[in-house]
C-alpha cells in the first residue's frame, strides 16, 4: 500500500482500510481461516500476506499507477483511493464524480499495488515506510 504521507492520521486509517476491503474482495484466498484461542474463542481470519504501508505524494503516486497500468495485463492490480471518493457522500455520488473526471486529474490518497514482487519492488522501491 501507498499513502500520501500528508494526510492526517484519521484519513490515513481510513485510506488503508478503503483500499484493504478492495484487496480482501478481488484476493479472498489472501485471508485465512477463522483460528480458535485457547479457549476456544473463535477470532475471524485475518491477511496472511505482509502489507507494507508505504508513503509517497499524491503526484508520485499518479506517476506509479500509471506506469502499473502500462505492464502487462494481469501483471499488477491497481486499487486506488482519491480525493473523489473520499469526499463522496454515496457511492453513486463518487460513480458521477468520477465518470466526469479525467484520469490526469485524479488526486491520489492512496493506492493498493497486488502482484509478483519484482513488480511491485520496481514500482514502489524507492518509497519510505509511512510512520
Amino acid at each position: 500500500m501507498i499513502i500520501d504521507g500528508s494526510l492526517p492520521v484519521g484519513l490515513v486509517a481510513n485510506t488503508a482500510a478503503v483500499l484493504a476491503m478492495s484487496l480482501g474482495r478481488l484476493h479472498p484466498e489472501l485471508i485465512g481461516a477463522d483460528l480458535p484461542d485457547q479457549d476456544g474463542q473463535i477470532h475471524p481470519g485475518i491477511t496472511t500476506i505482509v502489507l507494507p504501508v508505504l508513503k509517497s505524494q499524491p503526484e508520485q503516486m499518479a506517476n506509479i499507477a500509471r506506469r502499473a497500468r502500462e505492464l502487462p495485463s494481469g501483471e499488477v492490480l491497481v486499487i486506488d483511493f482519491t480525493s473523489l471518493a473520499q469526499q463522496a457522500k454515496t457511492y453513486g455520488d463518487y460513480q458521477s464524480a468520477l465518470s466526469a473526471t479525467q484520469a490526469t486529474a485524479l488526486r491520489y490518497m492512496g493506492l493498493c499495488l497486488f502482484g509478483e514482487a519484482a513488480h511491485i519492488k520496481s514500482l514502489t522501491g524507492s518509497l519510505p515506510l509511512l510512520r
